[in-house]
């Protein structure tokens, strides 16, 4: 799971101190370990504090109720627990996570997945409806990413996964599988800016690839020179981002596909943030790059329709220049005693309600629908990020449309994050450099949300510049993990936290 909002502020409430503390015992000799152990038990269980604020309001259930419960009283229950979770996300707090979220959309979104919540795509012959939408949700995003403009190898083509990491994983499986095939590499790496979606971390460590991070520009974009100096035999793909996660910058897609085009190997654009927004931002006449399948030498896409395709969450679609690309993707299996097996992605059984609501919302959003939302989109992150422009000691990196990072030189910008977040604002906070960004959705383009968001940015930092010597409680996880020289502890507490989310005592 990424890593950001309530969970980063929740790790940063165990605080720097507590870490320093802890860096600071294991310096002394005697009776180390055991002090050791003691800190860290203490920052355990802040984390549970923070990780289960309702721990003693509810009812636990660790075993299965004899005669069950009554689904009234079941869902009266489930109501109770859910409520106070919808108000931040509905008035626009959150940076991110809900991309749409009006009423309608998603009671709309609810009334198409109860009709199809039974169906499985594993099951094409008892549902082929669900086969349709996803071949038609697939060739939709295709035609949006410049699929027409494709004359070598096509048509493209492609499948609906799970999400952007889903997504993301299984083209490099694809990269790592057809050069074995076609190349014969055996030791494949990837080359991705620093600034690359964590996923191809993931992937790299799930699929056996060396991962080749190469440091951004000071514009927060690859470096196209040091990005050549890094390719080698051995690399199998090359990625870039539109826009990267932490900074909302886009990578200069066409010259680094130029590169892998020039060395035939793969060039995979992750657009899983911007696949929905910038093919609109272009007709609203913003200077858009280059992304896509326009660009002769991208040989893959990811787009999350579960973002700013304001489809429900659990779908992502991953393309391909050429349906032999693909074939690279699959599993078949077939001396199974249980019969021919074949899946396209890593699941076997997928909730096919997803998809339906996925063509749903699509479909029924259209291209003028998307169109007005990212107008409205790009208007409010002009104004969010001339405001930021406009306070003092803050500056905005790199140059985004609509995901905004901030920084300072002269305050603690994760005392800024703390501040925000006691007004119920839930940012996410950056590491190299210390940053905080707001991802510009839907929900902020409601009216005086953005003058709120500014409004409380500027009292906070005033606060902050008034009160030098006051170092503050938050220490997000990314910040820790960017200035501790031992990181292993920090990759301690994360798997503490992730211990934690399975408590049910």
């Amino acid at each position: 799971m990424p890593l950001g909002h309530d969970v980063k502020n929740r790790l940063g409430r165990v605080g720097s101190n507590a870490l320093d503390r802890l860096f600071q015992l294991a310096k002394r000799v005697p009776g180390v370990r055991e002090r050791i152990a003691a800190e860290y038990d203490k920052m355990l269980e802040e984390i549970r504090r923070s990780a289960r604020p309702f721990a003693h309001d509810v009812v636990k259930r660790t075993r299965l109720d004899d005669h069950g419960i009554a689904h009234d009283e079941v869902a009266a229950e489930m109501a109770e627990l859910s409520r106070p979770e919808h108000e931040r996300w509905r008035d626009g707090f959150v940076s991110g996570a809900v991309y749409h979220g009006s009423a309608d959309h998603v009671a709309f979104m609810n009334r198409i997945y109860a009709m199809f919540s039974q169906t499985n795509p594993l099951h094409a012959d008892l549902w082929p409806s669900v086969v349709k939408y996803e071949a038609e949700i697939v060739a939709m995003t295709a035609d949006l990413l410049g699929a027409a403009h494709v004359t070598d190898g096509g048509p493209v083509c492609g499948v609906v996964s799970s999400g952007g990491t889903e997504s993301i994983m299984l083209a490099m499986k694809t990269y790592r599988d057809w050069a074995r095939s076609e190349r014969g590499i055996t030791r494949p790496n990837i080359v991705v800016p620093s600034t690359a979606h964590v996923a191809f971390d993931k992937a790299a460590q799930a699929f056996g690839l060396e991962l080749v991070r190469v440091p951004v520009g000071t514009d927060f974009r690859a470096d196209v020179g040091a990005t050549r100096h890094a390719l080698n035999r051995n690399t199998v793909c090359l990625v870039g981002s539109a826009p990267a996660f932490p900074h909302g910058c886009i990578d200069p897609i066409a010259e680094l596909a130029e590169l892998a085009a020039k060395r035939r190997i793969g060039f995979h654009t992750d657009a899983c943030l911007g696949g929905f927004v910038l093919p609109f931002a272009r007709d609203l006449g913003a200077e858009v790059p280059a992304f896509d399948f326009r660009v002769p030498g991208v040989t893959s896409v990811s787009a999350d329709t579960r973002k700013y395709g304001y489809a429900a969450k659990g779908t992502s679609v991953v393309l391909y220049r050429s349906p032999a690309l693909r074939r690279h993707q699959y599993f078949t299996a077939t001396d199974w005693p249980g019969g021919l097996y074949l899946s396209p992605t890593f699941a076997g059984s997928r909730p096919g309600a997803l998809s339906a609501g996925c063509w749903a919302a699509m479909v029924s959003i259209g291209r003028d629908g998307y169109r007005d939302a990212t107008r409205r989109i790009l208007d409010t992150a002009a104004q969010v990020k001339a405001g930021i422009q406009g306070i003092q000691g803050l500056r905005v990196l790199g140059d985004p449309l609509w995901v905004i990072a901030f920084a300072s030189d002269e305050l603690d910008i994760y005392r800024v994050l703390e501040g925000m977040g006691e007004r119920r604002w839930n940012l996410n906070g950056l590491h190299r450099p210390a940053a905080v960004h707001l991802c510009v959705t839907l929900r902020h383009t409601q009216p005086g949300v953005a003058e709120r968001f500014l409004s409380d940015l500027r009292e906070v930092v005033a606060r902050v510049r008034a009160t030098p010597d006051d170092r503050g409680r938050m220490a997000p996880i990314y910040g820790v993990a960017g200035t501790l020289p031992v990181r292993s502890a920090v990759g301690d507490l994360m798997r503490a936290y992730l211990d934690v989310l399975y408590e049910a005592d």
